[in-house]
């Protein structure tokens, strides 16, 4: 199908796709097109299937992020991968470009509390439990910095990001709250010139155990030869 995402890889029990920016994890009040809708469709295609395939989400990415999903095609397999990702055995890499110069180690993390607006659909973060309402639930991610560069004259910062805790909106929040937006995050990127292109956050790493053999599986997206991503190769 013309508009099936890139298929990273594909068995009887799971399917491997990479979530193209602006395209919805699942269907929403929108209607716009989203991975869950757009896989289904190309398995009906593909083997000829008789009304609905059957295929299970487990975990979401925000629409305007990039990067590597995960899908199950038994429900045996849902519940098994489910139990890794509760089990925290499944490993996943972010990385993004964000406003700013490190002038500190490069290497650092960010341990804080997010608490969610569902009427604005905002994360508000706080450094202590202490300040952070009851329902604030604790956050820890470590980054490193990895190249330097401009946008449009302004520094920027090439970052990997490995999570610890899974929360929405909590990469985003979180980098802003240490005054290194992303680039293009137009919910908390209050950056220093008005970039016109997507969030630049890629989920490009992610590691499973297969649900049925066992053996660990690791799927990436390379860096993008397109600007600005191409001046960090």
């Amino acid at each position: 199908m013309e508009n099936t995402p890139k298929i990273l890889y594909e068995d009887n029990h799971l399917l491997v796709a990479v979530k193209p920016a602006g395209v919805l994890s699942q269907s929403d009040s929108t209607g716009d097109p989203d991975m869950l809708t757009l896989l289904k469709s190309y398995l009906v295609e593909k083997y000829n299937k008789p009304g609905e395939a059957y295929l299970g989400l487990l975990h979401r990415l925000d629409r305007p992020v990039r990067g590597v999903m995960v899908f199950a095609k038994t429900s045996k397999c849902a519940g098994r991968i489910s139990e890794q990702i509760r089990n925290r055995t499944i490993e996943k890499r972010y990385r993004a470009i964000v406003y700013g110069a490190f002038d500190e180690e490069k290497k650092g993390q960010i341990k804080s509390y997010l608490s969610k607006d569902s009427r604005t659909n905002l994360v508000e973060v706080f450094a202590t439990k202490e300040e952070a309402p009851k329902e604030a639930k604790a956050c820890h991610l470590d980054y490193e910095v990895v190249g330097q560069g401009r946008i449009g004259g302004v520094p920027v910062s090439l970052v990997l990001i490995d999570l610890h805790t899974g929360r929405s909106h909590q990469i985003r929040a979180q980098l802003a709250s240490i005054g290194h937006p992303i680039v293009g995050d137009r919910k908390y990127g209050k950056g220093p010139n008005r970039f016109a292109g997507d969030i630049l956050l890629e989920s490009f790493w992610l590691g499973l155990d297969h649900p049925v053999s066992k053996e660990r599986m690791v799927f990436q997206v390379p860096l993008s030869d397109e600007e600005p991503w191409s001046q960090f190769k």
